[in-house]
């Protein structure tokens, strides 16, 4: 059976869920809605960014004046801490009715200085910082709380407010849909197995070399199988690894460099700042005193950008994606070669 022929339908492992394959439909004419490309040259400093050095934000402290990265809480955080005032259950009159108290911490990480770069733009030092102040602020909240989400969205498609260079990172006591979803998932197939699922997919990608875009010696990027959004990809980690924690310093050397290849290629498809929203799993933290065993994880990222054919045309997840299953026209396959064929270099250095 070649799937790049037929209709078919792909399973997800780390959630089990299915998207539906349809790549029939690239011959189909575009006539839907594009978003407009912005020319508009940033300025190295924005006296009115809240998160350039020595700027006032919004709750009228000042930015010190940072040189590499810098990490504040966030002024208008999804997530507050946990206060006695507020710490009863709540009553539900029946189980159609759940709610709990949710708290946490929300923090903001400014990857960079300079308000007019990017991800693919910063230098291999600028990067390493970047990682290294993942991994300082992951242990930190580990320690306090069970789910500690790192992300980034870039681009104002993907509802990012600043331009400036920078992700979150948010931490709380539950865990998140997609962490517990993840979870059971890679603990059935351990158990199943008796070895972790991403570890055999890392293999068996290896194996297949149809949709690697990138590989170093500790990580290796990939269009997953069961890819849902066109240019989607996963950063896996090729070492026994379940969470930032347990890198070490040559680990996050390597994850700079693959930072660096996948967000560069990503800008140099369409010749554009490539937008997307990018999160790393980590295991459910200990951080209470649990025992329990992790050898199921492996620390990943996801990388979902929405473009589909231009810098202006995005997929967009209605409808049917919304309302039965994820659906897509590209194959992962697809999507791969012309990931690979984009350059290392930046197209603005060429």
């Amino acid at each position: 059976m070649n799937l790049l022929e037929i209709t078919h339908r792909r399973k997800n492992p780390l959630s089990g869920d299915w998207v539906l394959v349809s790549p029939h439909r690239n011959n189909r004419p575009w006539l839907g809605a594009t978003e407009a490309v912005s020319e508009h040259q940033l300025p190295a400093h924005d006296p009115s960014c809240p998160l350039c050095p020595r700027n006032v934000r919004a709750n009228g402290e000042a930015n010190p004046d940072y040189a590499t990265t810098h990490v504040f809480t966030n002024d208008f955080g999804a997530l507050t801490p946990a206060t006695s005032e507020h710490s009863a259950d709540y009553a539900a009159p029946s189980s159609l009715f759940t709610a709990e108290q949710a708290n946490g911490e929300c923090r903001v990480i400014c990857f960079s200085p300079q308000h007019n770069l990017t991800l693919p733009e910063l230098s291999h030092s600028a990067l390493v910082a970047v990682v290294n102040t993942w991994q300082q602020h992951y242990v930190e909240l580990a320690a306090q709380y069970r789910c500690v989400q790192v992300f980034e969205n870039k681009g104002a498609i993907m509802g990012c407010s600043q331009p400036h260079p920078h992700g979150q990172v948010w931490a709380h006591p539950h865990l998140s849909s997609e962490i517990d979803q993840e979870d059971q998932q890679q603990l059935a197939y351990f158990q199943a197995h008796g070895r972790a699922l991403l570890a055999d997919y890392v293999v068996q990608e290896q194996q297949a070399k149809q949709r690697i875009v990138f590989e170093n010696a500790h990580w290796l990027v990939v269009v997953p199988f069961w890819a849902a959004w066109p240019f989607e990809t996963l950063v896996l980690s090729k070492d026994d690894v379940q969470h930032f924690g347990q890198l070490q310093q040559g680990q996050m050397e390597a994850l700079a460099e693959a930072l660096s290849v996948i967000t560069t290629k990503y800008d140099n498809v369409f010749n554009c700042s490539f937008p997307y929203s990018m999160g790393w799993h980590n295991a459910p933290s200990n951080h209470n005193g649990d025992t329990d065993s992790k050898q199921h994880w492996r620390l990943h990222g996801h990388f979902y950008p929405p473009l589909l054919r231009s810098a202006t045309v995005k997929k967009h997840m209605v409808g049917y994606e919304m309302l039965a299953e994820s659906q897509r026209d590209l194959s992962a396959e697809t999507a791969a070669k012309i990931l690979i064929a984009a350059s290392h270099t930046h197209y603005k250095a060429g």
